[in-house]
């Protein structure tokens, strides 16, 4: 059975453990937990051990994994040694909390890539994310976590071809990707077919959502990593099924190049609630789309 996480992205106004709930009603299988302070469905970074017990507690009682962790550190690439070393610390926490809940994946920006100074001094900031990456694969060596690389507008690998060369140069078994066509499709870089083709054998993770144009013609300029400010937006946000991609094929791919890890609802309700469903309406749809596109593809 392929296994399916829900997001806490897609859970801003429920609790934790209300989420964790959601998901279970939903049929999902685990989660994908935002790291971070100041989030309402999130495990702090702060956290003094309480909050990772009751997630501990929580998922056990739910019949729930915790697949994945996501930090939001950008800055691994930064040319400021103490920036970039603030940011590794980071990181390093995130991944004890991962092991600790036998989370074996934490999802990481490849680096911050937006601005004309970046883009100025690529070749150093490429060289600082290729450190970064390295040390930290060791360390996630050390707790059994794989850093997964997301494919990601205003990042060092917003492209497929940028991130496998990232992976590739890094050379780590606990560095991988995180394949997000619905990223790769909105930047108007690779479609499934090159992109699945291109990073057979590096994906560790799979992040999925879909999308519609609001002008598919315009190209996306955005200084923002972690989401995009609503007058740079190219596209909406939607669920599995009402947008422009196909997962039965993309899956179909996917078991093609031999990937059977996890994947993950990144229901986008924090950043553009205007575009979906409510969380209790749209991960139970998404989880049946989902599981229906997996039979699809599996179909002779």
């Amino acid at each position: 059975m392929t296994t399916l996480l829900g997001h806490t992205l897609g859970t801003p106004q429920l609790p934790l453990k209300d989420a964790l709930e959601l998901f279970a009603r939903s049929g999902l299988d685990g989660a994908e937990i935002i790291w971070q302070d100041g989030y309402l469905s999130a495990i702090p970074e702060s956290d003094d051990g309480t909050v990772l017990r009751d997630v501990q507690r929580w998922t056990e009682d739910l019949g729930l994994i915790v697949g994945c962790l996501t930090p939001y550190v950008t800055d691994i690439n930064s040319l400021d040694e103490s920036v970039r070393r603030l940011s590794i610390d980071r990181l390093r926490r995130s991944m004890e909390t991962a092991s600790a809940l036998g989370a074996h994946r934490i999802r990481v920006y490849g680096g911050a890539f937006a601005t004309d100074e970046h883009r100025e001094h690529r070749t150093a900031h490429w060289e600082q994310l290729i450190t970064s990456l390295r040390e930290l694969g060791e360390f996630g060596a050390q707790h059994d976590v794989v850093l997964c690389v997301e494919n990601h507008f205003s990042t060092m690998t917003e492209s497929v071809a940028e991130t496998v060369a990232a992976i590739r140069e890094v050379d780590s078994p606990n560095v991988g990707i995180l394949y997000d066509q619905a990223n790769l499709t909105f930047t108007h870089c690779e479609d499934a077919p090159e992109a699945v083709a291109l990073q057979e054998g590096l994906i560790r993770h799979v992040h999925v959502k879909d999308l519609e144009f609001i002008d598919p013609d315009r190209r996306l300029r955005t200084s923002s990593v972690s989401h995009i400010q609503d007058e740079d937006r190219v596209h909406r946000s939607r669920m599995i099924g009402d947008g422009v991609l196909d997962w039965a094929d993309i899956l179909t791919r996917l078991d093609g190049v031999g990937y059977d890890g996890l994947y993950s609802l990144e229901y986008e309700y924090r950043w553009n609630p205007a575009d979906l469903p409510e969380p209790a309406i749209g991960f139970p749809e998404s989880t049946r789309r989902f599981r229906a596109a997996v039979e699809a593809a599996r179909r002779p």
